[in-house]
């Protein structure tokens, strides 16, 4: 059995096909196939609130290419969302409506709150101390979804439209930041000691540049050295000299901005990056869904 998730966001698209493992009773996935086409939604979504015939044209002829590489693979079941770019763009159903009518996709404009709830689905904190108190931190193009649990159980969970692409386009709003501010202050007072918990392509690249063993926690101090280095380079120089993708080179630097941001008014002194996003939640929700009916 194979299951499929994509992922339409404000930087790029992924698609994850992953092979489904039942043993004793449990059931769990393995990545068997991720791909990511970054098509920048974004640009266009923040700017113009629009989505242009351009762009229209990649994402159905993305989704037309995922549409056959999930029928090669045998895809049993599966859920395309897409999030905060879509959200904003006025024709954002009019786009909808050609990706099911010329790539055979049922895509869905999710909000910021179920998003949020997604990614908490991937049970990143499995492997982690689940006594413990932790703020997931997901920042993607367009938004940031913050889900704060304490002991395995969620407490509070918010998005705000505050995202890589956002800022890079200079459409993020000092109201949205002080909002976000004061939701992390609001929620974890009571808590003397949080850990983070990362997600997303840009942390997930942050981590690996820390060159961290174990699955150590990337600290505050460490995350802000690694910030000023990469911004002591051009954007030129990030590409040709630290040989980071283009589309990942320009982003890094405010992803860097909003966890360092999160995790000083959230009192976090390190964070646990699990290689873990919004498709491995898909992924999880729809064995949830599918094995709680057979069960």
């Amino acid at each position: 059995m194979r299951y499929a998730a994509i992922d339409i966001g404000s930087n790029a698209v992924r698609l994850l096909i992953a092979d489904i493992i039942e043993n004793n009773g449990s059931v769990s996935f393995k990545k068997n196939t991720l791909i990511r086409v970054p098509l920048r939604l974004g640009d266009d979504a923040f700017l113009n609130q629009y989505i242009s015939d351009k762009k229209a044209n990649d994402l159905v002829k993305t989704m037309h290419a995922f549409r056959n590489l999930m029928d090669v693979y045998k895809v049993g079941d599966y859920r395309a969302y897409a999030t905060s770019a879509m959200r904003e763009a006025k024709n954002g159903e009019s786009v909808v409506k050609q990706v099911r009518e010329m790539a055979n996709i049922d895509l869905q404009i999710i909000q910021g709150q179920k998003e949020a709830k997604i990614i908490y689905a991937s049970h990143a904190e499995e492997n982690i101390d689940r006594s413990k108190n932790y703020l997931y931190i997901d920042v993607g193009g367009g938004s940031t979804e913050l889900s704060l649990f304490s002991a395995g159980e969620l407490m509070a969970s918010k998005s705000f439209n505050i995202g890589t692409i956002r800022i890079l386009d200079n459409q993020d709003k000092d109201e949205t930041w002080d909002e976000m501010r004061e939701f992390i202050r609001e929620h974890t007072r009571q808590f003397k000691s949080l850990l983070g918990i990362g997600t997303g392509g840009n942390i997930n690249k942050l981590y690996k540049l820390a060159e961290e063993k174990d699955k150590a926690p990337l600290t505050f101090t460490k995350l802000k050295s690694i910030y000023n280095y990469l911004s002591s380079f051009s954007l030129k120089d990030r590409i040709n000299v630290l040989g980071l993708n283009q589309d990942r080179a320009d982003v890094i630097i405010p992803a860097c901005d909003i966890y360092m941001a999160v995790m000083k008014w959230a009192g976090i002194k390190s964070i646990y990056v699990p290689s873990v996003g919004m498709v491995d939640g898909i992924i999880q929700r729809l064995i949830d869904k599918n094995y709680t009916k057979t069960s």
